[in-house]
């Protein structure tokens, strides 16, 4: 190294020694992919799934951390707008929690990620935590379909749940906005909404369900036998079940609902009878589509 080139490194001072330049932060992250850092250096990701924060779990995690540290680190990248900060990608609720402990420093992984991988993995990872409302889920399996190109299968291998599972939380997103709000504050179950769903006014079905406290059977009993207001302000009654079921239509039913993540009603009618597929979305339709046209049915087992 040249005289002049090593008072130039030393008029940096330790900055150039530890490689904390602006232009340095990403060969620094390399070498030192793990270290604490100011719990004030950390943002959230604005584009977080995660909307909804209960304050009794944070507490709970909080008197955690205070106890015993904050064990897993959150993983980050560099903030792109303040490159001397953090950006983070997973453990929002960790962060959150860690302030309320009081700590001055975290743990962080740092990760070189883009923008769309940074959104990908917070989906994933939430997913994966199994503490999300059910229309959180629903949004996130919505956007890494649609956004990432996903499958149903992929994405339950991905966070371990069943592909029926996945179909059948996606349904969710067809509810109207009102049933929506009582799904997230826990006035309403996953399971009534979707039973909601079959009905031609579910905004009207919902007050019943909840003044009877029905169950979720009961649910889809009033939605495919109940009255819905029409426009002019009129009751009207749905068609009634033409015939009593037995175990086996039953079984079969649950079989084919599980398979297709649709609610599949069968009515039998002498030796024959018709099958009626229910779906939420024009989304939802198209997958089946494609599926029977890619014989995936088949290949599945039926």
């Amino acid at each position: 190294m040249s005289e002049s080139q090593s008072r130039k490194n030393l008029g940096r001072g330790l900055s150039a020694l530890f490689g904390e330049d602006a232009e340095d932060y990403a060969a620094l992250d390399r070498v030192r992919a793990s270290k604490d850092v100011p719990i004030e250096h950390l943002h959230p990701n604005p584009k977080q799934p995660r909307r909804v924060f209960q304050d009794a779990a944070l507490r709970e995690l909080s008197e955690s951390i205070e106890a015993n540290g904050l064990l897993q680190p959150i993983v980050v990248r560099r903030h792109p707008e303040r490159p001397a900060e953090f950006e983070i990608v997973a453990g929002e609720r960790r962060w959150r929690a860690a302030q309320l402990a009081r700590l001055h420093s975290v743990p962080v992984a740092i990760r070189d990620l883009t923008d769309s991988q940074v959104l990908e993995l917070a989906l994933v990872e939430n997913l994966q935590r199994q503490d999300l409302t059910p229309l959180e889920e629903a949004e996130a399996y919505g956007r890494l379909m649609k956004e990432f190109e996903h499958t149903q299968d992929a994405l339950g291998r991905a966070v371990g749940k069943s592909r029926s599972h996945v179909a059948n939380t996606l349904r969710l997103l067809a509810l109207p906005d009102g049933i929506k709000d009582l799904v997230n504050d826990g006035t309403l179950s996953a399971g009534h909404a979707r039973a909601l769903l079959a009905a031609e006014a579910p905004e009207t079905l919902v007050e019943e369900v909840l003044k009877r406290q029905l169950n979720v059977r009961q649910t889809e009993q009033l939605a495919r036998n109940g009255k819905a207001a029409d426009g002019a302000g009129k009751a009207k009654t749905r068609k009634p079940a033409t015939a009593f079921k037995d175990a086996d239509t039953l079984a079969l039913e649950r079989d084919l609902s599980n398979l297709l993540g649709l609610r599949v009603n069968i009515e039998i009618a002498g030796q024959g009878g018709s099958l009626t597929v229910h779906y939420g979305t024009l989304e939802q339709l198209d997958d089946l589509l494609r599926r029977l046209n890619q014989d995936g049915i088949a290949a599945e087992g039926l």
